[in-house]
């Protein structure tokens, strides 16, 4: 009955209430037919994760526990998530992530999802947030110089061997989200850590390797020399690291 009352209602538009349980090291993703949820009750257990898709905008939960080592994992995308729960309580080491995605050589870094959270009575050791922006993809690497030629016994010299390519720039990283948290007035705010820094910038693409000068060759008659090697290419530059987010936080 359960799995049905789950089914029906991520397809509709707005979520019946209803409870959903991830198992212990287990991982969980929340189909992405509702772009609003509401749940009765939301529990992860120790070391298990529930992964909340880039479509879900509106997340509310009346009741939310999270074991040890427990996260709830926000995929990133352009709108920011509102996630309200009426009592939360979170266990040692649990985590509330909204991460940016890294960069790669075909899509650019992504920044860290924008989370506005509101806890109305919250029990936790510490709140943990992190919404750093993701890291800069890096350089493309130089290509390598081609060898020389050998030379003839009858003709030339040896060639010389070509030149490495520079290796390109690493890429920027993405900026950490802005975070925005209602909590309890009597929660002490030195148990509040969120992370929204901005991603590291990518790594440096390595120059190419010089190419070989063509191999000295004996002769009959004379010996031929063999060619200079190439240059190797210089390395780029490593990118710069994305701008931080900001973090806001509201007393109930």
């Amino acid at each position: 009955m359960r799995k049905l009352c789950l089914l029906a209602a991520l397809i509709s538009p707005l979520a019946c209430a209803q409870v959903v349980s991830v198992e212990t090291n287990s991982l969980m993703r929340l189909p992405n037919t509702a772009s609003t949820l509401q749940l009765e009750r939301l529990e992860v257990a120790d070391y298990g994760t529930l992964l909340i898709p880039a479509n879900v905008t509106e997340l509310t939960v009346g009741e939310l526990h999270l074991g040890r080592e427990a996260r709830i994992a926000i995929v990133p995308g352009e709108q920011a998530l509102e996630m309200k729960v009426s009592r939360a309580d979170l266990s040692e080491g649990s985590q509330i992530t909204a991460r940016g995605a890294p960069g790669t050589y075909q899509k650019a870094a992504r920044s860290g999802r924008n989370l506005n959270l509101q806890i109305r009575a919250l029990n936790a050791p510490l709140l943990q947030v992190d919404a750093r922006g993701g890291a800069g993809a890096p350089g493309f690497f130089g290509l390598d110089g081609a060898n020389g030629e050998a030379p003839g016994c009858a003709w030339g010299q040896a060639g010389r061997g070509a030149d490495g390519s520079n290796g390109s720039d690493g890429q920027p990283g993405a900026p950490g989200a802005l975070v925005k948290l209602a909590v309890p007035h009597d929660y002490p705010a030195e148990q509040i850590k969120v992370q929204v820094a901005g991603g590291a910038g990518g790594l440096a693409g390595p120059g190419g390797k010089p190419g070989a000068g063509g191999k000295a060759k004996g002769c009959i008659v004379y010996k031929a020399d063999g060619g200079k090697s190439g240059k190797p290419g210089a390395d780029g530059q490593p990118g710069a690291a994305g701008a931080a987010g900001s973090v806001t936080v509201q007393r109930l």
